[in-house]
Parts: structure tokens; C-alpha cells; sequence
């Protein structure tokens, strides 16, 4: 009776720990997705903002939309263990992790403020700056180098 005990103890133990490692990964994929979408909607703001692409407002604002959403859910997409795996995340992040949470508050709340602000050019070229340069911050501090 000891032995099955033991046994079926011994596989339960495994499944959650095969659990656990597909729970870090799913949740390591799903702020990569995030993530690069940012880096995809960015690339033709940033064109936008150094003059070589023309400025479109419905560009713009798809891109503080993903900003504003993303920011909301990422926190919760970097649980303590998750820094293990195919990741760039810094320990720093968990060691820290009320800034860098912080940051995505941050993020959230200035695409928020700079969606309701921006109507042309010139009040693109005022806020948008000031949006991106949290994620430079959070690149800088949060992020392996590549």
C-alpha cells in the first residue's frame, strides 16, 4: 500500500511540476506576443517621428491603444519563476518588481493621456516622446542587452 502511495505521489508531484513548466512558458510567450507587437506598431510612428513617413493619426493611435492594453496586462504576465527560459527578463525585474510594475502603469496611463491629447502633428510630435521614453526606461533597467 506504501509503495502505490508513494507511487501515485510521485506522479502527482510530476505532473504539477510539468504543469508549472508549461504555465512559465505560456505566460513567457504571451508578453513576448505583447511585447512585440509594441515593437511592431512602433516602427512606423518612430518613422513618423524622425520625418521619413508621413504622419497618420489612425497610426498613432493603434499604437497608444497597444500601449494602454499592453501595459494593463502585462504585469500580470511576469510571475516570480518566470525568468527562466527562452526570456530577456532580468532578475531585476523580480528583485524590483513594484517599479516594474510601475512602469507599465505608467505606459498605460501616459498612451491614455497622450491618445486624448494627440489630433495632428504638431501635438504628436509634443506627446509621443515622452510615451515611448518609459519603454526605453524599462529597456534599460529591465532588459537583457541583445
Amino acid at each position: 500500500m506504501n509503495r502505490r502511495l508513494l507511487a501515485c505521489a510521485a506522479a502527482v508531484t510530476a505532473l504539477l511540476a510539468g504543469t508549472a513548466v508549461m504555465a512559465q512558458s505560456d505566460v513567457i510567450k504571451q508578453r513576448q506576443v505583447i511585447l512585440k507587437g509594441f515593437g511592431d506598431v512602433t516602427k512606423p510612428v518612430g518613422g513618423m517621428l524622425r520625418g521619413s513617413a508621413a504622419f497618420d493619426l489612425a497610426t498613432v493611435q493603434k499604437a497608444l491603444d497597444a500601449y494602454a492594453k499592453g501595459g494593463k496586462e502585462l504585469p500580470a504576465l511576469f510571475p516570480a519563476g518566470s525568468g527562466t527560459g527562452d526570456t530577456d527578463a532580468l532578475p531585476a525585474i523580480w528583485q524590483d518588481q513594484a517599479k516594474f510594475d510601475g512602469l507599465f502603469a505608467k505606459l498605460a496611463s501616459d498612451a491614455t493621456a497622450a491618445r486624448a491629447a494627440i489630433t495632428d502633428e504638431a501635438s504628436f510630435k509634443a506627446n509621443f516622446p515622452g510615451v515611448i521614453r518609459t519603454c526605453g526606461t524599462c529597456h534599460d533597467s529591465f532588459r537583457k542587452k541583445s
